[in-house]
């Protein structure tokens, strides 16, 4: 009876971090916002010690800032936070892409252009808003994980799925904001063709301007949701580095 109901706990814990997670980095929890633990008691129908846990590893992912004393507030997004996890992004995929097309057998490929099917279809079907989607977040995470899934290193492919699900937040402000469809079907299709080639240079190059062109598009058409970012100044590139 004991581990009954302590695996329920646990699964119950589990459950109550996936949803906040997946509210913070799709927005629906806004930047900044402060987490006031009675506000989600409610809108979690949890315990108090459940949520804590919950927010302790959110904290452990950067989606989530601890104010001491105070209490919780979702971690704010800021210009610093984007160009810094865009330039890790960048190091880690590059290296990924590089041991998985060195380490890949015909399986990988097979495994890359299913889930590239998997992920065109769904959009088709979709249409315009396919960005909104969750089932598509999860088509696109694991198509971007097929990619580099040779690479041989659990480590640094558990170092990049961190980088990759902190960047969804910035993923969905881009979707939301830009004014024109973005044709990242074309994009995916060339980053998998040069991956299946075997074209390193290449394919790592695709990559770098896929992950940098959502960070210029946040840049341009959603910079106001840094200003309303309570603690962005924390977050902030130094001026000598900002002026580059």
């Amino acid at each position: 009876m004991g581990n009954t109901l302590k695996a329920a706990g646990e699964t119950r814990a589990g459950d109550v971090l996936a949803r906040m997670r997946s509210d913070i980095i799709s927005c629906a929890l806004k930047p900044g916002t402060k987490l006031r633990f009675e506000t989600l008691r409610e809108l979690y129908e949890v315990s108090f010690s459940t949520l804590r846990e919950a927010l302790s590893r959110l904290v452990a992912e950067g989606l989530v800032v601890a104010e001491g004393q105070r209490g919780f507030l979702v971690a704010p997004v800021s210009l610093f936070d984007l160009n810094d996890l865009t330039d890790v992004r960048v190091l880690v995929e590059r290296q990924c892409i590089k041991l998985a097309i060195d380490r890949g057998d015909d399986r990988w490929e097979a495994d890359i252009m299913a889930a590239f099917h998997r992920m065109d279809r769904l959009q088709s079907r979709l249409g315009a808003s396919y960005y909104l989607s969750d089932e598509w977040a999860t088509l696109h995470s694991a198509f971007h994980l097929s990619l580099v899934a040779a690479c041989g290193s659990p480590n640094l492919l558990e170092i990049r799925q961190k980088l990759f699900e902190r960047a969804h937040r910035y993923r969905r402000m881009s979707s939301q904001f830009r004014p024109q469809w973005r044709a990242k079907d074309v994009e995916h299709k060339m980053i998998m063709d040069r991956v299946i080639a075997r074209d390193t240079a290449t394919a790592q190059d695709l990559v770098d301007r896929h992950i940098r062109e959502t960070t210029e598009n946040v840049i341009a058409h959603a910079s106001h949701l840094f200003a309303q970012s309570g603690t962005a100044d924390a977050f902030r590139r130094p001026d000598p580095v900002a002026a580059e």
